[in-house]
């Protein structure tokens, strides 16, 4: 039996998975017949087992996702979205993400795009990487108010920190000139350095027109089309959306 200081010096030292190893041990017989470097390498795992599983609950809850149950396993692959399994697992194991490229989901409305952003971003959460989530006229706001209160090097910074980050609903908002250059700031900080993944009902050849001022709109699609991959989602006669419709990306 574990004495009471034990107990205290292990939770003053965050070993909280030491802890529930030991716990689990003494009302275990059968370890009785590891010995003790077999019963200290399952109490060491499961340490690391905790804090993996502390960290990624941290990643979850920092990412913000905007549909947060989404998740790989769930996808819907019979919808005739053009969605190709191949493609999707070698997105899901994230090496894209290790060699800073982007991710370029484009489709109507109701194609799912946001549920499979937020699935690959739930995904790199669950690897380890860091993940932010914003919707592009939420993050023009903030960058807004950030110039306004002086704290717009910090909130460059914070962004910059992310391995990826995720901008939905790219196109519903009308930039300003001003908007234009916080977007190639927080991008020209990625380059080499993080991943984005834009999810929008605009075709990637259109976007140079929607940015508008051709100079920054080169600038800014240069950092994000170059070495990026694709998902062109359609929509399977209907929404997504629709209650009706199964689980889907």
């Amino acid at each position: 039996m574990l004495s009471n200081p034990t107990i205290e010096t292990l939770k003053a030292l965050k070993l909280k998975g030491m802890i529930q190893a030991l716990e689990e041990q003494q009302q275990n017989a059968a370890v009785n017949a590891l010995s003790f470097e077999e019963r200290m390498a399952l109490i060491v795992d499961r340490e690391r087992l905790y804090r993996d599983d502390q960290r990624r609950t941290r990643l979850l809850r920092g990412a913000r996702l905007k549909v947060a149950a989404a998740c790989i396993e769930d996808i819907n692959y019979k919808a005739a979205r053009g969605l190709d399994k191949r493609q999707i697992a070698a997105l899901a194991g994230g090496e894209w993400i290790q060699r800073h490229q982007n991710l370029l989901i484009t489709g109507a409305t109701g194609a799912g795009k946001t549920w499979l952003a937020c699935a690959l971003a739930q995904q790199a959460c669950r690897q380890g990487i860091s993940v932010l989530y914003w919707r592009v006229p939420r993050l023009v706001e903030e960058l807004r108010i950030a110039h306004g209160d002086g704290s717009y090097i910090k909130f460059l910074k914070m962004i910059a920190k992310a391995s990826l980050i995720v901008l939905d609903d790219w196109g519903l908002t009308a930039f300003s000139t001003q908007d234009r250059a916080d977007l190639l700031e927080i991008l020209d900080d990625r380059v080499n350095a993080g991943s984005t993944l834009i999810a929008s009902q605009l075709p990637v050849d259109t976007w140079h027109a929607y940015l508008g001022e051709p100079t920054l709109a080169d600038a800014i699609l240069d950092r994000l089309v170059h070495q990026s991959h694709r998902i062109e989602l359609k929509v399977p006669g209907e929404s997504m959306r629709k209650p009706s419709s199964p689980v889907t990306a």
